[in-house]
């Protein structure tokens, strides 16, 4: 797997290898919430060590970080403040705390995107706690000796999969990124933004949102014609990534109680799946466990 930044909104990923029997394991990650209270570290780290075993990559689309408790903030709660990042250095904390926790993990990140939080942060506080961390994981793994880029990313973009099937062939595979925008769509979990998506996006065989903490994968199917003339289909997968926070818990109290009615959210990530087929690659979403 060979990784390149293709401008400023495009990360490629290359696999030369693809052949009989190949696959490879995608762990598509948003809303983590990491330095918050209730995000579920322990889902977290579970669907992470499964990405190693599977040998695969991931991709992180925004609000890894909370970060709501600077001075500064309006949204700062000292209940949802962990005892770890109560320092001066507020911001310097939870990047080195989120650096230790992922650093088992940083040799297979393909890219880190920011969401409303970190944007939030850099507005209200002038630091970019997405680039941190990409900087931070690139130190480490240069001082160990690995050749490896984790590329920081803006809050929409593309990852662009190249690949030489049995040394000839050649297919690729387009994915579509954006954090996600609007609140909690409590009775259509936002799946009405598919079809939205799906009309200026045409080029995207993959279509993934985080933000609203709501969990679904849709397919589109397209009837398609190519530059000889040949009538055929495909399909669009939009997928939306529930994150690892409980914004609810016991119903008694917090964001998730007072200033939204969705109720309770799902936890967890997508995988993206790819194996080898024929002259080609297919590709699918799949709900984490």
């Amino acid at each position: 797997m060979e990784i390149e930044r293709t401008g400023s909104a495009v990360v490629t990923v290359r696999f030369d290898d693809v052949a009989h029997g190949w696959e490879h394991w995608v762990l598509l990650r948003s809303d983590a919430h990491h330095d918050s209270p209730a995000c579920n570290r322990k889902l977290e780290k579970k669907h992470l060590d499964e990405m190693v075993a599977k040998d695969g990559s991931w991709c992180d689309f925004g609000d890894l970080f909370d970060a709501m408790q600077g001075k500064k903030d309006p949204r700062r709660n000292y209940d949802e403040l962990l005892a770890e990042d109560k320092e001066e250095d507020y911001y310097d904390i939870v990047v080195r705390h989120a650096e230790e926790f992922y650093a088992p993990y940083a040799d297979r990140c393909i890219l880190l995107g920011k969401g409303n939080h970190e944007t939030k942060v850099l507005k209200h506080a002038s630091t970019d706690l997405t680039g941190r961390l990409a900087k931070a994981f690139g130190e480490r793994l240069k001082n160990g000796g690995v050749d490896h880029v984790v590329h920081p990313c803006g809050y929409g973009g593309w990852v662009r999969y190249l690949f030489t099937i049995n040394g000839t062939k050649t297919s690729q595979l387009r994915l579509k990124f954006h954090h996600g925008s609007g609140g909690s769509a409590p009775v259509t979990d936002g799946v009405i933004q598919t079809k939205r998506q799906a009309v200026y996006l045409p080029d995207a065989h993959i279509v993934i949102n985080g933000h609203n903490h709501k969990e679904y994968i849709v397919v589109i199917q397209r009837a398609r014609i190519n530059q000889r003339g040949r009538v055929y289909q495909d399909r669009q997968l939009h997928g939306r990534i529930p994150g690892y926070k409980d914004d609810y818990g016991d119903g008694t109290r917090g964001f998730g109680v007072e200033r939204t009615e969705s109720g309770p959210t799902p936890q967890g990530a997508i995988w993206l799946h790819l194996t080898h087929a024929g002259d080609s690659v297919n590709y699918n979403l799949i709900m984490t466990d």
